[in-house]
């Protein structure tokens, strides 16, 4: 393997997208970067974790992540648990592609280092030969010091219609391992998939890419200047606070366009280094399948299952006991508010099925019943005309804001941890087993004192129970 190149090389990792056809498990309010879909064990790793493990060590500078602000303490927190140092997340005031997320990550480096070398990647691929793909990563380095924007160039392992090709054409001078790029080829149909795993020179488009940052700028101004202009303003406009970077309002003026269509598909400098690191975009539950340990009869499971009869099955259910008999080539996710039932052939489908359902207002669509906030979580256990029970879950020395409602009273009850409780300027102690009680209009806030997670049972009571009813008069993580 070359040695990678002694000044580090940057990740940047693309951490936005919902995922939809991973639906139920994946939806918009936490997609499947955040969901341990690949790894295993007793801590599985998830998929953004993973993606900034592969990127970590020496040869590595700490990582630029690219989110959208709905979900930066998700980020934030998810790197923190994974030991990933001194992160720089920027976050999108809204979702422009990729051409922008990386025109934005591209400017921030290069304003301090435009020679530096970026690695980008998504954060929801799977990688399961790690090792080999370091040893295309250095041969892509090495064409990136020339001046040239590398992709990865997947060998093909099945006709596979989901994804964009690459035909490489012949070997790059001064950058051994790598090729030059023929042309670059959209979804095919299955006939033309099929002779392009035949033929041999086509690759699977990995939608990753190493290039200076130098050379970013560079091409983004002669091909997509309106992303850079957009980019730039962005950035000279954004704020810091809480260490995220927040690019200003100026990014929603970059057009919507993907890196491939605005820079790598127009620019004479792209490069692709063939590789074979088992690569999965992970772009469906059939993909899942496919790279997911098996049984005998072809079945991949995760959680509590029982399958009797069943052949080439991907079963997953997040709590529930769910059963299989007898059925061939289906995919079962149950969470626990929604089931999906499809055919593997059909996976691709899920995502027009999450449109009806968006169509049809059904909340699970777009909503967990465990909802994420920068503090912990909370969930619905019981909904009625007038009230609403929740269980709520607080970090190891976090707490909510300094908050109070209009329409609705609350009774809090500890059953683990220790709770400080703020009302009305008074500071309460709360045990196991011990309750207080948040009049109407009262100013209240939950704190974790302890060194375990905070659990409580929160009954609401009122004539509105929406979540908008939060008058925040201070927060420690900049909400209004």
């Amino acid at each position: 393997m070359p040695p990678l190149p002694t000044d580090p090389i940057v990740p940047v990792i693309l951490c936005g997208g919902t995922g939809s056809r991973l639906w139920p498990l994946s939806r918009e309010g936490y997609p499947k970067q955040f969901w341990p879909l690949v790894s295993t064990g007793e801590t599985p790793r998830t998929m953004l974790q993973d993606a900034a493990e592969r990127a970590r060590g020496p040869g590595f500078a700490p990582p630029v992540v690219v989110s959208g602000e709905a979900h930066r303490f998700l980020v934030a927190e998810q790197l923190r648990e994974a030991g990933i140092a001194d992160p720089r997340i920027i976050l999108e005031p809204e979702a422009r592609n990729s051409a922008a997320a990386i025109a934005a990550a591209a400017v921030l480096v290069g304003e301090e280092q435009p020679d530096a070398v970026l690695w980008i990647m998504a954060a929801d691929a799977a990688v399961q030969d790690v090792p080999a793909l370091l040893r295309a990563l250095a041969i892509a380095a090495a064409a990136a010091r020339t001046g040239r924007i590398a992709t990865f160039g997947i060998r093909p392992t099945a006709p596979e219609t989901g994804y964009g090709y690459i035909e490489a054409g012949g070997p790059l001078a001064g950058a051994e391992g790598a090729r030059e790029i023929a042309r670059f080829v959209e979804k095919p149909d299955a006939a033309t998939a099929g002779a392009f795993l035949a033929g041999g020179r086509h690759l699977w488009n990995s939608g990753m890419f190493v290039a200076t940052a130098g050379t970013l700028l560079a091409e983004l101004q002669a091909h997509a200047p309106e992303v850079l202009a957009a980019a730039r303003h962005a950035v000279a406009e954004g704020t810091r606070d809480l260490g995220f970077v927040r690019l200003g309002a100026g990014f929603a003026a970059a057009p919507s366009v993907s890196i491939d269509t605005a820079v790598m598909e127009r620019t004479g400098l792209a490069a692709v280094v063939p590789c074979e690191p088992g690569w999965s975009d992970v772009g469906s539950w059939s993909s899942l399948w496919e790279i997911a340990p098996k049984d005998a009869e072809g079945n991949a499971t995760t959680g509590p299952t029982a399958l009797l009869g069943a052949r080439r099955c991907y079963v997953r259910s997040e709590g529930i006991l769910t059963a299989v008999v007898g059925l061939e080539d289906v995919v079962l996710v149950v969470t626990d508010d929604a089931v999906l039932a499809c055919h593997r052939d059909r996976a691709q489908d899920v995502k027009k099925m999450v449109e009806q359902l968006k169509a049809a207002r059904h909340k699970e669509a777009t909503e967990h019943r465990r909802v994420y906030r920068p503090w912990g979580a909370y969930e619905g256990v019981a909904l009625g005309e007038r009230f609403q029970v929740k269980r709520i879950t607080v970090r190891p020395g976090s707490k909510l804001s300094l908050q109070k409602h209009y329409h609705r009273a609350e009774h809090w009850v500890v059953v683990a941890g220790t709770a400080i409780v703020e009302r009305d300027g008074e500071r309460i102690l709360l045990r196991e087993n011990e309750s207080v009680y948040m009049p109407l209009g009262c100013v209240h806030r939950l704190e974790n004192p302890g060194m375990i997670p905070l659990t409580l049972i929160e009954v609401q009571a009122g004539s509105y129970l929406g979540e908008d009813d939060i008058v925040r008069l201070e927060d420690t993580y900049g909400r209004t």
